[in-house]
């Protein structure tokens, strides 16, 4: 019997990782190779995050990166997963994405977020205003002001942009996030990649209070997982440690590029259970293991749309794994 998971769409989210011992030019290349192989497998969209001063990762210059990718590519869609608009003003959100829609047009959708994507020293650097982040709500109706036809005779206008109906979505990893997207009656992408605690109640929350708008008529949610995928279990569990030491450094302010996969990589049992706690929606594993922990996973939220991400050193294996997961959907496919 067919599961849900064989017949939604699937996502990435890059971050444009920087490896150990690479420079930015090279994740950028390397984000490029996967679009294009992303694009070739059948994935629906590419999504860049917006980050500041984080050793490991390059997307910083969100809307940028995004044209870089959609230059590389010709169908698939590309956007930000998401663009945390408490950095900037939504006028120049609009302007940016609005040159992003005219060059690229029905293939540009801006994902929003209301955190900084950084530390509080680099969020007041950012934003110059302690309050951003309360005045989400406000800045979204304001951004999609500035898209809307109407506002056409307002003295203040986003050229290009107007009337260009890009797709705006809510992105969140608390209940909060979903009520927003509800109310907005948009649609609404779960960061459980990094935030599993969460995740159900923010998907009923979502569901529960959705208010039909113009731009959407259903709720529609997409939820992100890590996936480390390889030939065998014991390969993907090695790949698996560039992830892991990544979020421990996280999780003990440590952060560093990306390091190499680690057969002999130990962490005590008090960080196990934290990471496990952690990277509660991160699947390991060979392609039927992948194969069953997605096909549950989707039962289990009913989601509309999965989104991956897959932290892994090597290039040609990181490829490898965004194949084993799309390949996955395949029921013809014998294990």
């Amino acid at each position: 019997m067919k599961n849900k998971f064989h017949n939604i769409p699937i996502s990435i989210l890059d971050l444009a990782v920087i490896l150990e011992g690479k420079t930015a030019a090279n994740s950028f290349k390397n984000s490029l190779s996967l679009a294009q192989k992303a694009e070739n497998l059948g994935y629906n969209r590419f999504w860049l995050a917006e980050h500041h001063n984080m050793a490991s990762i390059a997307s910083s210059a969100t809307s940028i990166l995004i044209g870089h990718i959609a230059n590389g590519t010709s169908t698939i869609r590309v956007g930000s997963g998401g663009i945390m608009l408490p950095n900037h003003a939504p006028l120049i959100v609009a302007e940016q994405f609005g040159t992003l829609a005219s060059l690229y047009p029905d293939r540009i959708d801006l994902g929003l977020g209301r955190a900084p994507g950084t530390d509080q020293l680099t969020a007041r650097a950012l934003q110059r205003n302690d309050q951003a982040a309360f005045e989400f709500p406000k800045t979204v109706r304001e951004l999609q002001e500035y898209l809307s036809i109407e506002n056409r005779d307002s003295p203040v206008r986003a050229i290009p942009g107007e009337g260009l109906n890009i797709p705006i979505w809510i992105l969140g990893s608390s209940t909060d996030s979903a009520r927003l997207a509800a109310s907005f009656g948009l649609p609404y992408a779960f960061a459980s990649h990094f935030a599993p605690q969460q995740l159900l109640e923010a998907l009923r929350i979502y569901r529960t209070n959705f208010k039909p708008s113009e731009h959407l008529k259903e709720p529609y949610v997409m939820a992100c997982v890590n996936v480390t995928a390889a030939e065998t279990t014991h390969e993907a569990q090695v790949l698996a440690t560039s992830m892991q030491k990544i979020f421990l450094g996280i999780l003990t302010n440590d952060r560093r590029p990306l390091q190499p996969a680690d057969e002999n990589f130990k962490i005590n049992d008090k960080a196990k259970s934290v990471l496990r706690q952690f990277l509660a929606y991160s699947f390991v594993g060979s392609p039927s293991d992948i194969k069953t922990a997605l096909e549950q996973f989707v039962e289990e939220t009913q989601i509309d749309e999965l989104m991956v991400v897959s932290h892994i050193y090597d290039h040609e294996a990181r490829l490898n794994s965004y194949k084993i997961i799309k390949e996955s959907q395949d029921v013809t496919k014998k294990d």
